[in-house]
Parts: C-alpha cells; structure tokens; sequence
C-alpha cells in the first residue's frame, strides 16, 4: 500500500494535484489506516496516470470524470478523438512552425514560393535591396487581389529577365538610387530605358508592353508605392514620358499632343 507522496511520486504528479483531484471527485479518496494515513492501492495508482494522460491532453476535468466512468467501447472512442483532435493540433502548430521560419527567411512569409524564387533572382543578378524590396512590396497587394494569376505574371517577369538589355536596365537603376533628380545619369537612363521599351514595342507589340490586366487604380497604388520606395523612379516617370511614353506598373504610350511643352526631349 502506498502513501499519498508514494503514489503521487508513481503517477507523475504532485501531491497537491492528487489532493485537487480528491477534491473534484475523480480520484476516491481512501479512508485513514489506523495510524491516520490513508493508504493506495494500484488501482489507485493506474486511474491517476489516466487522470494525468487526459488533463494533460486538454480534456476539461468534467470530461474526464465522464471517461473514468465510462465502459471501454466509450472510453476507447473518447481516446481516439482525442487523438485525432492532437494530431489535428500538430498539423497547425507544424503549419506555424513553418510560417515562423519563412518569417526569419522574410520573403515568404506573404508571398508565394513563385514570387520569392522571382526576388531571389533579382538578388543573384546584383540588383539593389531596394528595389527587390520595392517589387516584394509590390508583389504582396498583387497576391492577394489575384493570388490565380501569380504564375502567369512570374512567369512573364522571368521571361523580361532573360533579356540581357532589362538586366542591365536594372543594374543601371540600382547605381542611380541615390542620385538627385538633376543629375544627367537619369537622363541616359530614361534614354535607355525609353529605347527599350521602344524596341519591345517593334519586337513584341505594344500590347506586349502591358497584358497584366491591372486596373489602374491599382496601378496608380503600386507606382506610388515604386516612387515612395525609390525616389529615382518619379524622375524617370518624367523623363520618360516625355519621351513618349509613360507609366511605371502600366506602360502605354503617350500622344505627341499629350506630352508637356516644357519637357520635350532635348536633341
């Protein structure tokens, strides 16, 4: 027979939950010996391991009082729900899990694997953090208005990047981030990038040039977004409008008519 620090010291628990349980009437409480102990048996000891296996799976302690009390096939039903309602447990806990670790990773967290392949790209062809951090922002408005057209997009934005004359345009940017909007660097940037787009245009089509279908409040959302992110960009808007052509998400062309007197193009 076995005192109370006995059995409890066999469960696995304390003393003072042996005592709780005694208390909410799972676990019967023994009369006193004739020494004024009261004494366990093992029985006592295999329904406190049960108490404990329960209570420490979450079953509320009224439930538990339900299993202890009741026939196998219902006790055996009972686990096996339990069981399942742990594994389902897991499953999120390994799904958060996962969400932690594309957190310190920082792209992935919002952003589908498509999207991150796409940045880490850019990040291999020596693009500024800026602006991959700019597209990434970008990307993520984007995933969520049309999570179903992610793949169509990254695979046309690969596409763009296997032109070496983008690539460079990219690296061009980068090296002007931190540039004033006066300085004559821009200007052969938005000539660059004007001739670019202009060849696109004879190559592919101008509806090459846009076939996201955006719309363009959204459009005018994410270029606010470039501008704020990358100051350089607004200037380049300027400048390549004046060059005929005009946009940052959405490019289109800009009519003869429409372009500002005071910013035509010097020869």
């Amino acid at each position: 027979m076995l005192t109370i620090g006995e059995l409890a010291s066999y469960a696995g628990v304390t003393v003072r939950a042996v005592r709780h349980y005694h208390a909410k009437g799972l676990l019967p409480e023994p009369e006193r010996d004739h020494s004024g102990y009261r004494r366990y048996d093992a029985g006592a000891v295999i329904e406190l391991i049960k108490i404990r296996t329960l209570t420490e799976a979450g079953v509320p302690l009224a439930r538990v009082q339900e299993l202890l009390r009741a026939g196998e096939a219902e006790f055996a039903a009972a686990v096996s729900e339990i069981d399942r309602r742990l594994r389902a447990e897991i499953r999120e806990r390994q799904r958060r899990r996962e969400q932690i670790a594309r957190l310190t990773a920082g792209d992935g967290l919002v952003l589908p694997p498509e999207v991150v392949g796409f940045l880490d790209r850019l990040r291999t062809l020596g693009v500024d953090e800026r602006i991959v951090r700019f597209e990434r922002d970008g990307w993520i408005p984007l995933t969520a208005h049309s999570p179903e057209r992610i793949p169509e997009w990254i695979a046309r934005k690969h596409q763009q990047l296997d032109d070496p004359r983008l690539v460079d345009f990219y690296r061009t940017l980068s090296s002007a981030l931190d540039l004033p909007g006066d300085d004559p660097a821009l200007t052969g940037l938005a000539d660059s990038m004007a001739a670019y787009i202009s060849e696109l245009a004879d190559e592919l089509g101008e509806d090459h040039l846009d076939d996201t279908d955006i719309e363009p409040p959204f459009a005018e959302l994410l270029d606010t977004l470039a501008f704020d992110t990358v100051p350089a960009a607004r200037r380049l808007i300027e400048l390549l409008r004046t060059r005929g052509w005009t946009g940052w998400t959405k490019l289109g062309r800009v009519d003869t008519a429409d372009r500002a007197p005071g910013n035509r193009r010097r020869s």
